[in-house]
C-alpha cells in the first residue's frame, strides 16, 4: 500500500523536482496543497484525508502545533524542507512517537553568497540608481557608497553560513568580527576573523549580518536598545529569520539616520507581508502585531535605502534540489526506522 504524504506550502519548482523523481517514490500517494499547515487550514483537508496521512512535509510558514498534529490520527513522519523546526511542536511529536526530519546546511553556500550580494547593493546604493533610470524615482538620492576593504563587517553567527560570509568578506579585504556561542577555530587562523562579545560588534560594525537560528530565547535580538549602541550609519542584513529583528525598531532607526541602510530577505510575518495579496484584503485575518508589522513594511518599501526580498536567499535551483532530495531521503530512512535525519 502507498505511504498517503501531503505536501505544503510549495514552490512549483519544488512541485516540478516531486513529479520529475516520482520513479524514486513510486510507493508514495501525494497531495499538493499552496497554502501553509496550521490551525485554519487543517479544517479545510478532507477527513478522510487525514485520516490516511502518514507524512506531512511542510516549509517554516506552516505552524504545526499540537492542535494540527492532534488532527492526523495515523501521522507517522513530519519533514520540514528547512533546517529550523521552531514552527513545529517538537513536544506533541514526542508525545505521539512522530518523527520530526528536517534539512542540514542546504543553504551554506546559496544563503551566503545572497547575503554578501545584499551587502553590495546596500553599500553601491544599486537599487535606488536602478530605479532612478528606470521609473525616474529617486533621483535626487545620492548614490555614492563605500569601498568595502575600508570597512569592518559583523556577522552574528558562524554556523555554516556565517563562515562562508566569513570567506567571500575577508576575499574583498573587509575587517570582520563575529559573535558566537562557540567559536570556530579555523576562522581565527585562516580569514583573521576576530570574535568579540554582541555589545562590541554592535558598536564596532559597519555592517551587520545575522546568521543564526531562532530559539525563541533570542526573539527581537536586535532591538531599540541595540540599534541605539551601533555605529551611525550602520546597515543591517538579515537573511535568518525575522523574529531576531524589532521591525519597529528598526524603522524608527532609518527614519532618524541611526541606521543607514537595510536588506531584510525574512520578516517576522511572512505570509501577510510576502503574499501577493492586497495587504487590506489580509490585514482582517492577522493577529493586530502583524497587522502592524505589514504595514510598517509597506513605509520601509517605499524608503531609497531598503531592500526587501520575499524570502528567496536560499533559492537556487540547486538548493531546491539539495532540499528536495534530502527531504524524501530523510522521509524514506525515518519510515525505515532509522535516524539518520532525525530531530525528534
Amino acid at each position: 500500500m502507498a505511504v498517503k504524504m501531503l505536501v505544503f506550502d510549495y514552490r512549483d519548482t519544488e512541485k516540478s523536482y516531486f513529479q520529475k523523481h516520482i520513479e524514486d517514490i513510486n510507493n508514495f500517494d501525494i497531495s499538493f496543497y499552496k497554502e501553509s499547515l496550521n490551525s485554519d487550514t487543517v479544517k479545510n483537508l478532507p477527513v478522510e484525508e487525514k485520516n490516511s496521512t502518514q507524512v506531512i512535509s511542510v516549509f517554516i510558514n506552516s505552524v504545526v502545533d499540537k492542535k494540527v498534529i492532534s488532527e492526523f490520527k495515523n501521522l507517522r513522519v513530519i519533514s520540514t524542507r528547512s533546517t529550523g523546526v521552531d514552527h513545529i511542536d517538537k513536544k506533541a511529536c514526542e508525545q505521539r512517537n512522530i518523527m520530526l526530519v528536517n534539512v542540514e546546511n542546504y543553504g551554506s553556500t546559496t544563503v551566503a553568497q545572497y547575503a554578501f550580494g545584499l551587502i553590495i547593493a546596500i553599500t553601491r546604493n544599486i537599487i535606488p540608481a536602478d530605479l532612478s533610470i528606470r521609473y525616474k524615482k529617486f533621483c535626487d538620492y545620492k548614490f555614492i557608497g563605500r569601498n568595502l576593504g575600508y570597512l569592518t563587517l559583523g556577522i552574528i553567527g558562524t554556523g555554516a553560513i556565517g563562515a562562508n560570509l566569513c570567506n567571500y568578506a575577508s576575499a574583498f579585504g573587509m575587517g570582520i568580527l563575529a559573535y558566537d556561542l562557540k567559536p570556530k577555530l579555523e576562522l581565527i587562523e585562516k580569514q583573521n576573523i576576530k570574535y568579540v562579545e554582541l555589545q562590541e560588534l554592535l558598536k564596532n560594525s559597519d555592517i551587520i549580518s545575522l546568521h543564526l537560528p531562532y530559539t525563541g530565547d533570542n526573539y527581537h535580538l536586535l532591538g531599540a536598545k541595540e540599534f541605539e549602541m551601533m555605529k551611525d550609519g550602520v546597515k543591517i542584513v538579515n537573511t535568518s529569520r525575522g523574529e531576531l529583528i524589532d521591525i519597529a525598531a528598526l524603522y524608527n532607526s532609518l527614519l532618524n539616520g541611526k541606521v543607514k541602510g537595510a536588506a531584510l530577505d525574512v520578516l517576522e510575518c511572512e505570509d501577510i507581508s510576502f503574499k501577493c495579496k492586497e495587504l487590506s484584503d489580509n490585514l482582517g485575518e492577522v493577529g493586530i502585531t502583524c497587522s502592524q508589522e505589514a504595514e510598517i513594511i509597506q513605509k520601509m518599501g517605499e524608503l531609497p535605502n531598503v531592500i526587501i526580498t520575499p524570502h528567496i536567499a536560499y533559492e537556487t535551483q540547486d538548493a531546491i534540489d539539495y532540499i528536495l532530495k534530502i527531504s524524501i531521503n530523510g522521509i524514506k530512512d525515518a519510515l525505515s526506522g532509522s535516524s539518520r535525519y532525525r530531530v525528534v
